[in-house]
């Protein structure tokens, strides 16, 4: 969220960063807003709230900013289907894998322990299939024998910062969409993630 926030603060930034909001009071990311004098909220998830009703109340807190684009940043929450519809081709998620492979939980170590010789990140539309999204754009990086879990995530994030902000930056400038079920990148569907080569283009 930091990276997506300083990237907002370019000069030629076409997005700015309107709110935050987390389901955890202690949530980092809601003292890196404050850093940035960017609204922020934490709406926490009251175990006697159904996901549906907590989803509900989100969603109209959401709308209360009239955003062009969500973008996940550590949320773990599992939507719920009528959420993501009501904000369709909206909603923008980072995982640290190179999707469609490891979907879900501890992707370094199960990277490592499969001895994958490459890993990385995958920016992704979000729809009802957990991480199942059209992929908008992946970063790679390669696994060393030397590799544990946390020089491993420390890489990905690495990419990761330059990956999102990019995303974002191209659904802002009207160059990426999402239609019939597919990522669209300056009119054409992508049949594979876009790769980044270190070039913000």
């Amino acid at each position: 969220m930091r990276a997506l926030i300083e990237r907002s603060r370019d000069g030629d930034s076409p997005y700015t960063v309107a709110q935050v909001y987390s389901d955890q009071p202690d949530a980092a990311g809601l003292r890196v807003a404050a850093e940035f004098g960017i609204p922020a909220r934490a709406l926490a998830a009251d175990p006697g709230v159904g996901r549906a009703a907590y989803d509900a109340a989100l969603g109209a807190a959401i709308r209360g900013c009239s955003p062009s684009l969500l973008v996940l940043a550590g949320f773990m929450r599992i939507l719920s289907a009528q959420f993501v519809e009501g904000f369709a081709g909206k909603i923008l998620n980072i995982h640290p894998s190179l999707l469609p492979k490891f979907p879900g939980l501890h992707t370094h170590r199960r990277v490592l322990e499969a001895h994958e010789p490459v890993h990385g990140a995958t920016v992704h539309f979000v729809t009802e299939q957990l991480d199942g999204g059209p992929p908008i754009i992946q970063g790679r990086v390669a696994v060393t024998a030397n590799d544990g879990e946390a020089s491993l995530a420390a890489r990905v994030q690495t990419v990761e910062h330059r990956i999102y902000p990019l995303a974002v930056r191209w659904f802002c400038q009207g160059r990426l969409r999402f239609s019939a079920g597919r990522a669209w990148l300056d009119g054409s569907a992508l049949h594979e993630p876009v790769q980044f080569t270190g070039a913000d283009t």
